[in-house]
């Protein structure tokens, strides 16, 4: 059972620490002492994970149980890796046997288990190597992508949300039946079209906040679970007739 992390923390840091202002603007120094004051960045180096990103991975599986019976999982915007460390470990994967792919655009260290593409998820070539290098079917999708920050809170959303439909419709492509596909988004709403496409793909579509995300962050996670199954083309003709 994943737990939150209580006020007090077993790493022997104090909470509460201050940076000194030195030459570093206030903004960073705010951030910097947020991150080494924070609870679950300081769990996240006790128990071994690379980011307190696997904390929020953990706590919507402790509610959907979106993890129990992958064998082969997909991890889209997976830098540093905290999630391909949880799917590696869930689906047994080993270097020899490869059931989890990662990609980032950005430099990952090698993990044990996990075939690493190192590679913008929208290059047209990403889609076809994702599929080669986790093996076999994909039964989850998971994405932790976001698009780089303006400041500019309308255009940020509406970038990240364009990473968020490219990976459902790459989801609905590659997924196997009753596979699950879970996305990060921004609040300030979901693009209907795209939720309607994922209902129509998913038995069930909703948004959850897990306690690992930061209370004034505007972030969610889309949750798709429970994959139709591809319909056959003469369906899909059928519709547009």
């Amino acid at each position: 059972m994943t737990k939150p992390p209580v006020s007090g923390n077993r790493t022997g840091r104090k909470l509460g620490q201050k940076v000194k202002k030195g030459k570093l603007k206030a903004s960073s120094r705010r951030w910097i002492e947020r991150h080494i004051n924070d609870p679950y960045v300081q769990r996240a180096k006790l128990e071994g994970y690379r980011a307190r990103a696997a904390f929020k991975l953990l706590e919507i599986d402790e509610k959907h149980h979106i993890l129990a019976g992958a064998k082969r999982i997909i991890d889209l915007g997976a830098a540093p890796g905290s999630w391909s460390q949880i799917a590696a470990k869930v689906t047994d994967s080993t270097d020899a046997d490869p059931r989890v792919a990662a990609i980032d655009f950005l430099e990952m260290d090698p993990l044990p288990g996990v075939r690493i593409l190192q590679m913008d998820f929208l290059d047209p070539q990403a889609p076809e190597k994702l599929i080669e290098a986790v093996g076999g079917t994909p039964d989850l999708v998971i994405s932790d992508m976001a698009a780089p920050t303006t400041g500019h809170r309308q255009t940020d959303h509406l970038r990240t949300m364009h990473l968020c439909e490219v990976a459902a419709h790459f989801a609905v492509e590659v997924l196997a039946e009753g596979g699950h596909f879970l996305a990060k988004t921004f609040q300030g709403g979901t693009e209907r079209d795209l939720l309607a496409m994922l209902k129509q793909n998913f038995r069930q579509v909703i948004h959850v906040k897990p306690g690992a995300s930061r209370a004034e962050s505007v972030e969610m996670f889309l949750l798709a679970k429970g994959f139709k199954g591809r319909r056959a083309p003469e369906d899909k003709a059928q519709e547009t007739a």
